[in-house]
């Protein structure tokens, strides 16, 4: 049984108002990147596929894989305009293997509790997004900021990544998320999560995984420092468990 992490590393950061990409901005004294690398290489993951700007590529291999020793990275894959596309080029550069993990890798905080936790649902269902429930009450708007609809948060999930499936299943997905982009586009309908292309284009059902409001996506200035203080304090409860 073969596992395949994907990490996708190949957005522009443009919210985060740097002339460095994201995932390349030091959290702590290492890149954004190295910290997601970092928990799939320690973990049972077979192998790891980076996608990354065609610029990057260079970069990624000298600054990121070889200095940091990541023995598990196979293959630095080249992203596409749209992150499905960048997606769907990691999951051809994956080849044939059981299960894929498609992680984003402005997202630092994975632990192994929750890869674990993720690969166990995965095996079951053949679909396990990671996620958490949401905290706060949500509100439905119309174009005019109106409020039409407030639903029962009891029932409303934050998802985050990783996101894991069956390679068979999401890969034949995205074929067909690709062979349908431009009627979508022309609807207006947009792909923001691997679970809704497995859910339109595989009939599959999609089983939430619970991870951690830790597990953030680093993408503004805020969230970067948000970042400093988790890892602040995971080394603070490392370092006191001595």
């Amino acid at each position: 049984m073969k596992t395949v992490a994907i990490v996708l590393a190949a957005g522009s950061g443009k919210r985060m108002n740097s002339s460095t990409k994201k995932q390349y901005l030091l959290l702590g004294d290492k890149p954004i990147l190295y910290y997601s690398l970092k928990a799939f290489e320690d973990s049972f993951v077979d192998e790891i596929v980076i996608v990354t700007g065609p610029e990057d590529r260079e970069y990624c291999m000298d600054e990121i894989v070889n200095k940091y020793g990541f023995k598990k990275v196979s293959l630095i894959a080249i992203g596409g305009q749209e992150r499905y596309h960048s997606v769907m080029n990691g999951l051809l550069a994956a080849g044939n293997c059981d299960y894929v993990f498609i992680h984003d890798g402005a997202r630092p905080f994975i632990t192994q509790d929750i890869l674990d936790r993720a690969f166990k649902v995965v095996k079951d269902t053949g679909a396990a997004v990671v996620g958490m429930p949401v905290k706060d009450t949500i509100k439905i708007v119309d174009k005019t900021k109106k409020v039409v609809e407030t639903p029962n948060r009891s029932g409303l999930w934050l998802t985050q990544t990783p996101q894991c499936f069956a390679f068979g299943p999401i890969l034949n997905a995205y074929r067909d998320l690709i062979a349908s982009e431009t009627h979508l586009t022309a609807r207006g309908i947009k792909i923001t999560d691997d679970a809704m292309v497995i859910e339109t284009f595989g009939a599959q059902d999609v089983t939430l995984v619970e991870g951690s409001y830790e597990n953030i996506k680093i993408t503004t200035p805020d969230d970067l420092i948000h970042g400093e203080a988790i890892l602040k304090s995971r080394i603070k409860k490392h370092t006191s468990k001595k």
